[in-house]
């Protein structure tokens, strides 16, 4: 028998917690409703009571909360996140989600008791950085960016001592996570304070006979052939035109989605594996959820003999970017 990693589901409001938690999520993560988390826009996150009720659902099954309080403080105002730390240990969740070292030191100092993990948006992409954070702030675990081979997961957990969590299923993000500029060029709103990059009320999609285009804030970033899958468009999954030829330059239109590899990340010792998408449906959550506790399940029990199901892949297309998936840095045949 392997070890099972843990599976860390997406709570962007109280039904998409008791989804997650119902169709078998070892863990959700959740934010309040405020700057502090890096989804923040109207009808998501959660006030004190919502989160109350969040976090005994999830309590009185045996499972796991944890608080994402991902964003980076801005000046003069470091006194709004140390409230929401505060908040977040109040609340009584299981860890706080970090990615600005200040607020690490804080958390540290205030509320050592209660585990710290380091966010995807504070791009630990290397043993010494996270080993580093680890001494300064006593984090107990890392998610790492999507940016990682299968070989660099595998050399980062032989070298540290800190639990690793990777994405296994949801929007891939650029190199830099959590601080990309080019939507803030596009629409003046920061995927940082204002909750996500490329917002609804920027989007604008415009049919045509033969043709749909995309525009985010007036500015073109693509276009679609009547026939032709579209994903949700953020400006780094648009097309640019690169040397007299049009192509996706930083990032495609598709999903994460590591089903074929989970005996691999379980067998280089992954603690946990994310879905991303708090900002997405609880339906989405649930049919994610289920499907993937399945197939973890499925991992851990046949070993060598573990094939992904039909029904698996067809679920998960259902609910991927632009109906298409990737085994996004995972996989790089030239590495």
């Amino acid at each position: 028998m392997r070890k099972t990693p843990e599976l860390v589901c997406p709570a962007g409001n109280l039904p998409a917690l008791k989804a997650a938690i119902d169709n078998g999520a070892d863990a959700v993560y959740m934010g309040l409703k405020d700057a502090t988390n890096a989804r923040n826009f109207p009808g998501l996150n959660f006030d004190m009571k919502s989160a109350t009720q969040g976090i005994d659902y999830a309590h009185d099954r045996g499972r796991k909360v944890l608080m994402a309080i991902n964003t980076f403080s801005q000046t003069g105002q470091m006194a709004q996140w140390q409230k929401a730390v505060d908040t977040a240990a109040e609340l009584g969740v299981d860890a706080m989600i970090v990615a600005d070292p200040a607020l690490m030191a804080y958390a540290n100092k205030q509320h050592p008791d209660l585990r710290l993990h380091m966010s995807v948006q504070g791009s630990a992409t290397n043993y010494e950085a996270i080993n580093l954070i680890q001494e300064l702030y006593n984090i107990q675990r890392v998610v790492l960016p999507r940016v990682l081979t299968i070989n660099q997961v595998k050399h980062v957990i032989k070298h540290t001592d800190v639990e690793v969590e990777v994405f296994g299923f949801g929007s891939l993000c650029v190199m830099v996570e959590g601080r990309c500029i080019l939507s803030s060029y596009a629409t003046g709103e920061s995927p940082n304070m204002q909750g996500v990059c490329s917002p609804a009320k920027a989007v604008r999609w415009e049919k045509l006979p033969d043709k749909m285009n995309v525009r985010l804030n007036n500015v073109l970033i693509d276009q679609y052939r009547p026939e032709e899958p579209a994903g949700y468009p953020t400006l780094c999954k648009g097309r640019f035109e690169v040397n007299d030829e049009s192509y996706y330059a930083l990032e495609e239109p598709t999903s994460l989605n590591v089903l074929e590899m989970l005996p691999e990340l379980m067998a280089i010792g992954v603690a946990a594996i994310k879905v991303e998408g708090r900002q997405r449906s609880p339906m989405y959550t649930a049919q994610v959820t289920k499907t993937l506790r399945q197939a973890i399940d499925a991992a851990v029990q046949q070993g060598q003999s573990y094939t992904v199901t039909p029904t698996w892949d067809q679920t998960l297309a259902k609910v991927s970017e632009g109906h298409q998936s990737t085994l996004g840095a995972y996989s790089r045949p030239w590495k």
